[in-house]
């Protein structure tokens, strides 16, 4: 065709056994044209690599953004990445990557290029390590080793997890958008008082046309809940918490945004209560920044929820980027990317969140490499309001199922651990689950119960915690606060959410054992171990630590209740020397330290 060009760009990394590129196409001549069906990698592994295992999940209309492929031993592979975002990604378990037919098609016309997002695959190769618990295998080492240094320090993703507002505590869900100052105040003096860092004021804050919907998340708060927001705000700072807000992609007629730009509703509109859609394919994605700016500096926030669909529905609207419903799927997803670096670029210690409703539905897709480079964090779906219930409403009167209530509560903990795991290709530091029900119904939250949250939430990063904290007992507010406060003093020990080890020993189950390590460079860290509540008769194990150095010594020190195991060489840990004894639905945090 006249005048189409293609450039293909090469990257390999020095340190990194990765092979990365993207694709550049350029229309030189006089005509308009149009790309879809777009593969950038075409490739097929399917006769020497027959074997898939998902690094993220492949759920809920989106493939996985990475996925290993390898021998059916198990012994040499490659990962495949894609920095395609959503439901627009397209993967197959061959080794073919690029865009989704259904989501996917772009203009050019003439003098205009498009580029592609970059793919990469990741080589590895080693022999199959037999533990005392489970097997290593050479994937398993390779995303350790080798995949999140890669996304954490080429990739360049923005997270910092020291700076991050966790433990997190949230508003809705036994609030819904029934906030108020007086209930924000309560909320936020208890949460202080368990030890949480973050307070986050969920949907309900920002004004509406009637006062009673909640979809609208504008910059200006609601005047007759919150007379004085910044006052409101003022409170929670003062207590020693980090401030979160949430907001939308929904504007109501009123706002400044459609005062400011009347044209920067999505089209064909999509409603939802008083609000309209907002296109971030207009130019309404740079006023959403300085939106969150906003907010930033005259309330003192440091953290944002982002949420609500409005992507997923297309945008033709006149004078904004998109020149097809199908390629505006890209284009907004692209924008809402730019509104992120545009505040980071500003503010580049403020916490975006990412929720699964905005990137694509309700509930959305899972996270991918794509949002992890442009956001801090990533609300995974579905919510979960395990133990939570009645959702929506405070607790007014006690229940009388204590024992589902605990069923519950221990459920939304194995939940926790099941979707941090299936995220393991990707820092974990980057997920937010929702969430550790923070609800005490005729003293269904135990001490043993809240020692499962704080463990269960470990694997990745304590956020998110939820529910009306007017229901925790005194002995319950001094159990958070003595185990939150352990958990702080932990990371700034050892830096343990930075971290993530799971290889060569067993995964997450409801039966048996299973561990996994926080451990940094050093081999210091903790190691979170915890047994199956129907696990009944294995009521000892041996505890191999694969990922300690073999040549030092470790003092490990039991932080819960059992003794406290001594002093082990890096092999004997390595060997699983150390031994020990939990009750059903037991855990334990061991920490390392290096002797001497």
């Amino acid at each position: 065709m006249e005048g189409f060009q293609f450039e293909w760009h090469v990257e390999i990394y020095e340190g990194y056994p990765v092979i990365r590129h993207w694709l550049t196409v350029k229309n030189d001549g006089s005509h308009w044209m149009k790309i879809d069906h777009l593969k950038t990698t075409c490739l097929d592994f399917s006769g020497i690599l027959p074997r898939n295992v998902p690094l993220t999940p492949s759920e809920r209309g989106a493939s996985a953004s990475i996925l290993a492929l390898e021998n059916q031993a198990g012994t040499t592979g490659i990962i495949a990445g894609s920095e395609v975002p959503s439901a627009i990604r397209f993967m197959d378990g061959n080794g073919t990557m690029g865009y989704t037919d259904e989501f996917f098609e772009w203009v050019l016309g003439p003098g205009e290029r498009f580029t592609t997002e970059p793919c990469f695959v990741l080589g590895y190769s080693d022999c199959i390590l037999k533990t005392c618990s489970a097997h290593s295998f050479p994937r398993d080492r390779a995303v350790e080793d080798s995949l999140v240094p890669f996304i954490e320090k080429v990739l360049n993703i923005p997270a910092d997890p020291s700076k991050m507002p966790v433990p997190l505590w949230c508003t809705w869900s036994n609030f819904s958008s029934n906030i108020n100052a007086a209930i924000i105040e309560q909320q936020a003096k208890l949460a202080a008082r368990c030890g949480f860092t973050g307070f986050q004021i969920d949907a309900g804050w920002s004004e509406s046309i009637t006062g009673s919907d909640w979809t609208c998340g504008s910059r200006v708060p609601d005047p007759v809940k919150f007379p004085d927001f910044k006052k409101t705000c003022a409170i929670v700072l003062d207590l020693g918490l980090k401030l979160g807000l949430w907001l939308s992609c929904y504007r109501h007629l009123h706002s400044p945004d459609l005062q400011d730009l009347p044209g920067a509703r999505s089209l064909p509109l999509v409603v939802r209560g008083e609000g309209f859609g907002m296109s971030f394919a207009s130019t309404w994605a740079d006023y959403y920044a300085r939106d969150l700016l906003h907010l930033v500096h005259e309330y003192g926030a440091t953290y944002f929820k982002q949420d609500l669909t409005n992507i997923k529905f297309g945008d033709i609207g006149f004078g904004h980027a998109s020149r097809t419903r199908k390629e505006s799927y890209l284009k907004a997803i692209r924008g809402f990317f730019r509104s992120q670096d545009a505040v980071h670029h500003v503010e580049p210690d403020i916490c975006l969140l990412l929720s699964h409703e905005l990137y694509w539905g309700t509930p959305g897709v899972p996270c991918d490499l794509a949002a992890v480079k442009h956001c801090w964090s990533y609300h995974v779906p579905p919510n979960d309001y395990s133990g939570a219930f009645p959702r929506s409403r405070r607790i007014t009167r006690q229940e009388k199922r204590l024992k589902f209530n605990r069923f519950q509560l221990l459920k939304g903990c194995f939940n926790a651990r099941r979707r941090f795991y299936a995220h393991r290709g990707l820092p974990l530091y980057c997920i937010e689950y929702y969430g550790a029900a923070t609800v005490n119904k005729d003293g269904s939250l135990s001490p043993d119960i809240i020692d499962r949250q704080v463990c269960s939430w470990l694997m990745g990063i304590p956020s998110v915690y939820a529910g009306d904290l007017s229901t925790l007992t005194e002995r319950n507010i001094d159990h958070y606060r003595k185990r939150l406060n352990l958990l702080r003093s932990l990371h700034d020990q050892h830096g343990i959410y930075k971290y993530f080890q799971f290889s060569g020993v067993p995964s997450p189950t409801r039966f048996g054992w299973h561990w996994w390590g926080k451990l940094n460079p050093r081999g210091e860290g903790v190691v979170v171990v915890m047994r199956g509540r129907f696990n009944l008769f294995k009521k000892k194990a041996r505890i191999n630590i694969p990922w300690v150095n073999p040549g030092k010594t470790y003092e490990v020190s039991s932080l819960f209740k059992t003794p406290s195991p001594g002093t082990f060489t890096g092999d004997e840990l390595q060997q699983g020397r150390l031994r020990l004894a939990l009750p059903r639905a037991g855990q334990e945090i061991l920490e390392l330290r290096l002797a001497g």
